[in-house]
């Protein structure tokens, strides 16, 4: 490739906040959840490049394609790669693409299409980017993305990005406008993400490292014919809340036991669950999901008595 950045190069990166920073330096597009993207494009010649550095052509041919219809024929975009059914961006779809079989990715390419958004321009031509700002390269980028390749929006109105903070998105990326792209840094960006919440049924429950504690809850939440499926896990209990967890869970255990999937992280002791009859709800947030399940621990915010169990329903993932 005779581009002015050649593959690898790590993309520039955000630091979390828990809120959408004020003020006319900042300008904010959406959070999105899919696999961050470093295209390179030298006429015909196209690679996808992964955060990590790793090729991913084999998995995304539809992007190569994609990719392929931009009229900037020597282009350095970074961006996210997504999949997007029926308006929700579905990580585990990502995931699985990650295959050695290529009949099962061009299968799946076929089914779950991904799509590309691009949210940054490094180079085009023999002219390279990272020293400008943010302000500069988007104008750029915008005029050089076009259909099928999805343009990001942007504003520079908080109000109207706290709008990203509900709904069906992820959050929000806030950026300042003056930033230059500085590769492999946490720098010039934040990431909020959107926090959502649940009312789920506590359907069993892991032991703690010290004896006489509760680890973490098993939660659950059911579908419309009313068979209830594990969604997730919450933890993180302060060593008193973990002893009177014991207390609170003993009138309802059924004494079933379980063991979840191998991990690398816990030994076979900490997997083991005990299973609970399914009457007591807590209310939780959490941030991503993937498929049905919460793709990290949840957060537990308080015990809802009032609420009943057929109530927790996993549309609430979706909402």
């Amino acid at each position: 490739m005779a581009l002015p950045l050649s593959p690898p190069i790590a993309p520039q990166l955000a630091r979390t906040a828990k809120e959408l920073p004020d003020g006319g330096e900042w300008r904010y597009e959406p959070k999105w959840d899919g696999f961050r993207t470093i295209v390179f494009r030298d006429g015909h010649d196209v690679r996808l490049q992964s955060r990590g550095g790793k090729p991913m052509n084999r998995y995304f041919p539809e992007i190569v394609d994609q990719i392929l219809e931009l009229p900037a024929e020597r282009v350095v975009l970074d961006g996210e790669v997504i999949v997007v059914v029926d308006g929700v961006q579905e990580f585990d779809l990502l995931g699985q693409r990650i295959h050695p079989a290529a009949s099962r990715v061009e299968r799946l390419a076929e089914e779950t299409p991904a799509a590309y958004v691009a949210f940054d321009v490094l180079a085009e031509g023999d002219e390279m980017f990272l020293d400008d700002t943010y302000l500069k390269r988007r104008e750029r980028l915008a005029s050089l993305v076009a259909a099928p390749v999805e343009l990001t929006p942007m504003t520079g109105d908080r109000q109207a990005a706290s709008g990203w903070l509900a709904g069906v998105s992820e959050g929000v990326v806030a950026k300042e406008a003056d930033a230059t792209y500085r590769p492999g840094e946490r720098a010039g960006m934040l990431k909020i993400k959107r926090l959502r919440t649940a009312d789920v049924v506590v359907k069993a429950f892991r032991f703690g490292k010290q004896e006489g504690t509760v680890g973490s809850l098993i939660l659950g939440l059911y579908d419309d014919a009313r068979e209830l499926h594990e969604v997730g896990h919450t933890s993180g209990f302060s060593a008193k809340e973990k002893r009177e967890l014991i207390e609170q869970l003993e009138p309802y255990r059924t004494f079933e036991r379980g063991s979840g999937e191998p991990s690398r992280w816990k030994s076979s002791e900490e997997l083991v669950w005990e299973g609970l009859r399914p009457e007591l709800v807590c209310e939780i947030t959490f941030d991503h999901i993937t498929g049905q399940r919460i793709r990290h621990g949840a957060r537990f915010v308080r015990w809802r008595p009032d609420k009943r169990p057929e109530e927790c329903l996993l549309e609430q993932l979706r909402h």
